[in-house]
């Protein structure tokens, strides 16, 4: 009994235990339902919905004229919506049908995936249930229209599950030119050319889009609209101009694959702005293609040769030291600094010569010579002086990736005594081809060094935004006007006389000097097979009398024989700055600054109507001196003068006596009238003004008579 009693009251206990739990369950649920519930439907929704950030469309990049370098195109991701009320009423059958019908659609037209592919894509997704299956990426705004009709799609997202998200793809029209200055940004990476440098004003302001998690992980937009627009990004015009880039490019494509060269570069700028109107960098891939991978220009610095032995006279010459007029010995072509020989690369016609004639000349030992003499006690101060020049501090461009240069100091732990003769021409040291550029820009500038410039402006939706100005380096001019004088005559020299003799162009004259330089290969001036590996520049600017551009072009590692700046660099220099000639009307010499001769004196009047005579030169403003005649027709007899006036010596023209009179000078048409009126039969042989008759002048004539005519 008692055990009973014992057993009941444990089921009886469990039973209100069990009881008072189901109740705190139901309580619970209430709570959570009515009390709590908008605070956990709240937290449930941000677990399966976010906000995303859409990408501003970028702006766009022109060139100087306004065309396009690069923008950001709109693609299209589509995918698909299988769990639309519409499509789960359709039979197994019916959604096959359609959707091999769209299948056999996407593939002919996107030819991303075969159709047997996009079906079975199609057929998972169902079988899944999937509320976002992804069909294609990519898609153009043409293909989109097309695709909008497509079997399914064309009934919409509500009923045929159509989901469209936009992204944008930056896009260059031009394709490679100047592509490592357009350059590129992205996360992660170091911001590249006018891209990087300008993705403030180009990236615009994201907006926001609300999605939401379904099955599989995959996000999709809650709605067709962003909750908050993005605000596109401004656009912003560069300094280059295609047209001339182009040149550049293809004619250092053709001097690099000709010499079979290693890389190279071409800068041309405009010596009052600093505007660069080109940039060509390429360099060879293994396969033996040439691209732009590389700004060799602002990021690559080189001992630059013998393109530096115009800062250092330069240097002498504002010291006071020496003048383009000074002789320097020169002997064999050959001399020695401590253990170092320097050598000529050709043996010299004479061993004395001028500052002038070294510079024309390219004569390493006459450039070593001089410097040594004036700086070898105080070295400093001719570093000091190259400092003055602005060639031992980066530029400060817009663009990233400069080079840093350096000119060595004697305070330098690899400063020795062969440091001052080898930097004075063009070893020992290390600049980029855009800075040696803005040295001769600066002589160019009569001695004012500007800040090389790629953008000219930034608009929003048209309006400007920023305008950037001319910006110089440095406070005040690098040298005096009579050392830019100086290098100015040595620069026209080298085209004239000396080593860039092939530069010569028969409508302007150019300015500039050759380099040839000893390129470094495993820390020395040999490479593994023992050849020498060189550097050949050339470097100026045009017109000389008037300078307008600056251009240097430096090709690195030739391996085909040729190896001196004027026959592997100079073509490319010549090419761009016929170009640009060619194509700027500024640049041109007035036709009327000066009068030409022609001008100076009356024009030539051929024989014909009295009356139609003066009233061309009326017509022309020209004064004609003639006396009053009875014949309607003359000959005038032109006399040159000096002033425009015009003295007419009549020879006139009458018939009537019966004399045949001279004609030549006269055109076919006036003499055909006069003599067919007066009874000739006239015979003509070729068209113009006439230069010989067949019966001579005062000869006498009968009517009837046949005279044959000759023209030019």
């Amino acid at each position: 009994m008692d055990i009973k009693k014992d057993i009941m009251w444990r089921v009886v206990l469990v039973y209100v235990f069990i009881c008072l739990f189901g109740v705190s369950i139901i309580t619970k649920v209430a709570l959570i339902q009515f009390k709590e519930g908008d605070m956990w439907r709240a937290r449930a929704q941000q677990l399966t919905t976010q906000e995303f950030a859409v990408n501003a469309s970028r702006g766009n990049i022109y060139d100087a004229e306004q065309n396009l370098l690069a923008t950001s195109l709109p693609y299209y991701e589509i995918g698909m919506d299988v769990n639309t009320d519409y499509l789960r009423r359709l039979t197994d059958a019916e959604f096959s049908k359609n959707a091999d019908s769209l299948a056999l659609s996407l593939a002919d037209l996107l030819k991303q995936k075969s159709r047997r592919e996009y079906y079975q894509e199609l057929q998972n997704a169902r079988a899944e249930g999937d509320r976002y299956a992804q069909l294609a990426k990519d898609v153009s705004y043409k293909q989109l229209q097309l695709i909008k009709k497509f079997p399914l799609f064309r009934l919409g997202k509500n009923k045929g599950g159509f989901v469209v998200l936009q992204t944008s793809k930056r896009e260059r029209p031009f394709q490679w030119l100047a592509a490592r200055t357009i350059g590129y940004e992205r996360e992660d990476v170091k911001p590249i050319g006018l891209e990087g440098a300008f993705n403030g004003y180009l990236k615009g302001t994201s907006g926001k889009r609300l999605m939401q998690k379904i099955s599989g992980g995959v996000w999709k937009p809650l709605t067709d609209d962003n909750e908050i627009e993005p605000e596109d990004g401004s656009d912003v015009t560069s300094t280059i101009d295609i047209n001339i880039q182009d040149v550049a490019e293809h004619s250092l494509l053709t001097q690099l694959a000709k010499n079979n060269a290693d890389h190279g570069c071409a800068i041309l700028m405009e010596v009052k702005t600093g505007a660069v109107r080109a940039i060509a960098n390429l360099s060879r891939k293994d396969s033996g293609q040439y691209v732009e991978n590389y700004n060799y220009a602002i990021g690559a610095a080189t001992d630059p040769g013998s393109t530096f032995k115009l800062a250092s006279l330069m240097a002498a010459m504002e010291d006071g030291f020496i003048d383009l007029n000074d002789t320097v010995d020169i002997g064999d072509g050959t001399v020695k600094f401590f253990d170092k020989t320097v050598k000529d690369s050709h043996h010299p016609e004479k061993s004395h010569v001028s500052v002038q004639e070294v510079f024309e000349q390219s004569s390493n030992v006459g450039v070593a010579k001089i410097i040594y003499r004036y700086y070898s006690k105080d070295p400093q101060k001719f570093v000091d002086r190259l400092c003055k020049f602005n060639l031992n501090a980066p530029l400060g461009l817009a663009i990233p990736g400069e080079a840093i240069p350096r000119i060595k100091s004697t305070k330098d732990k690899d400063w020795s005594g062969v440091t001052l003769p080898q930097m004075a021409y063009g070893y020992e040291l290390m600049i980029t081809p855009m800075q040696i550029l803005c040295l001769y820009n600066a002589v160019a500038n009569n001695g004012e060094m500007v800040r090389p410039q790629f953008v000219q402006e930034v608009r929003k939706k048209g309006q400007l935004v920023k305008k950037f100005e001319t910006e110089y380096v440095g406070t005040q001019s690098i040298c005096s006007k009579k050392t830019v004088e100086m290098a100015k005559k040595m620069m026209e020299g080298v085209v004239l006389n000396g080593t860039g003799k092939a530069l010569k162009c028969s409508n302007f004259q150019v300015a500039g000097k050759t380099g040839t330089a000893q390129m470094l290969v495993g820390g020395n001036y040999k490479d593994h097979n023992s050849k020498s590996s060189y550097q050949a520049s050339f470097v100026g600017y045009f017109p000389a009398e008037n300078p307008k551009y600056s251009c240097i072009v430096v090709v690195s590692a030739p391996s085909t024989g040729e190896y001196y700046g004027a026959q592997v660099a100079g073509p490319v220099f010549k090419d761009v700055a016929e170009k640009v000639y060619s194509t700027s009307l500024e640049i041109h010499k007035e036709i009327n600054a000066v009068q030409p001769e022609f001008a100076l004196k009356a024009p030539e009047a051929k024989a014909g109507s009295f009356k139609d005579i003066m009233n061309v030169l009326a017509g022309l403003s020209i004064k004609a001196v003639a006396e009053p005649t009875k014949t309607a027709w003359v000959y005038p007899q032109i006399k040159d003068s000096t002033e425009v006036t015009l003295p007419i010596s009549r020879v006139e023209i009458d018939l009537k006596k019966n004399v045949v009179p001279n004609l030549v000078g006269m055109v076919a048409q006036d003499a055909l009238y006069l003599l067919e009126n007066n009874g000739f039969h006239v015979r003509l042989k070729g068209s113009g003004v006439i230069t010989k008759q067949s019966l001579e002048a005062g000869t006498r004539f009968t009517k009837g008579t046949t005279i044959e005519l000759e023209l030019t």
